[in-house]
């Protein structure tokens, strides 16, 4: 390429360089650059998962862990703090208020035991799912992995809490004259159901706590709603023998109350089919897989852009 210049003489100009006309996208195709951090496809995210499983179980057992290291009963606060809250609830519910509703208090106390640790297995997840992200940014924007780790190791932590708790909950349960017997089998596919519905839940929490750090200091109140609601305390279909049938059935539809419920029916001989709604296990199982898969997905799809900004 040439120009006259005012003396005349020609002028040859250099050429433009070859990338000069590239779109920036154009030019990261052309010398093999991708972007960092992006999304992959929903099947490549499920294997990389997968591939991290080992780090997901040894950082929710270091989670669990360091939970109370500081404090002088250590791991025993991981029972302890149940057994108190179920020892007030019984003292508010049970003596003061009468929730029983004509329950001996050989059913009613491992019926509320029961119902403050399954509940405080999805409150605990919830509340950790809120942070997942929000409280380990260090972590996220130091280390390239799935995402999906962070809150499904807290879901894994939670399920690895519980079942500490499982060993008091079937002394209490012995204790009351509730012995085991073959429906007590039925706690692994509840355990198993419950895990998916929470893991679920705590990946919907763990995007939207990204965003909304917020949320963590609004969740103990939208629990505590959930908690009453879900007759942790009282059995729904008794405690409202004389409101309008639709209130119950609403109530126990709602996961915390099917998995509770669903519990209580494996341990405890009194508490048989008659106080569980219609197609219990049914329930049970598209709660779980709703939120597993759905929670799953809502959480991938922002995967690109955890850490950021």
């Amino acid at each position: 390429m040439s120009e006259t210049t005012h003396d005349g003489t020609v002028a040859v100009s250099a050429p433009a360089p070859p990338d000069e006309s590239l779109t920036a996208a154009q030019l990261a195709a052309k010398h093999g650059l991708t972007v960092s951090g992006a999304r992959p496809s929903l099947v490549e995210y499920v294997r990389q998962l997968w591939d991290r499983r080992h780090f997901i179980l040894a950082f929710s057992r270091a989670k669990l862990t360091a939970q109370y290291s500081q404090a002088k009963l250590g791991q025993l606060w991981q029972v302890a703090t149940p057994l108190l809250n179920a020892a007030v609830y019984f003292f508010i519910f049970g003596l003061l208020l009468e929730a029983d509703r004509g329950m001996s208090r050989e059913v009613y106390i491992p019926f509320l035991v029961t119902g403050v640790f399954v509940f405080t297995f999805t409150q605990s997840s919830v509340m950790a799912g809120v942070r997942a992200i929000s409280g380990n940014l260090g972590l996220v924007r130091a280390l390239h992995f799935p995402r999906a780790a962070l809150p499904v190791s807290f879901a894994l932590q939670q399920l690895q809490q519980l079942l500490f708790s499982m060993i008091v909950l079937f002394a209490v349960a012995v204790g009351f004259g509730h012995y085991p017997d073959l429906s007590w089998v039925l706690i692994v596919p509840v355990l198993v159901l419950q895990f998916c519905f929470n893991t679920g839940l705590a990946l919907i929490m763990a995007r939207a706590g990204s965003k909304t750090p917020d949320l963590a200091q609004l969740m103990p109140f939208v629990m505590r709603t959930w908690m009453y609601a879900s007759g942790v305390m009282f059995s729904i279909p008794i405690f409202l023998a004389d409101k309008p049938a639709w209130i119950a059935n609403i109530l126990q539809w709602n996961p915390a109350a099917i998995y509770m419920d669903l519990m209580r029916f494996a341990l405890l001989d009194p508490y048989d089919q008659k106080y569980l709604p219609d197609h219990v296990w049914a329930a049970a199982g598209g709660w779980a897989v709703l939120f597993a898969l759905g929670g799953f997905v809502y959480f991938w799809k922002a995967e690109e852009r955890y850490g950021r900004g």
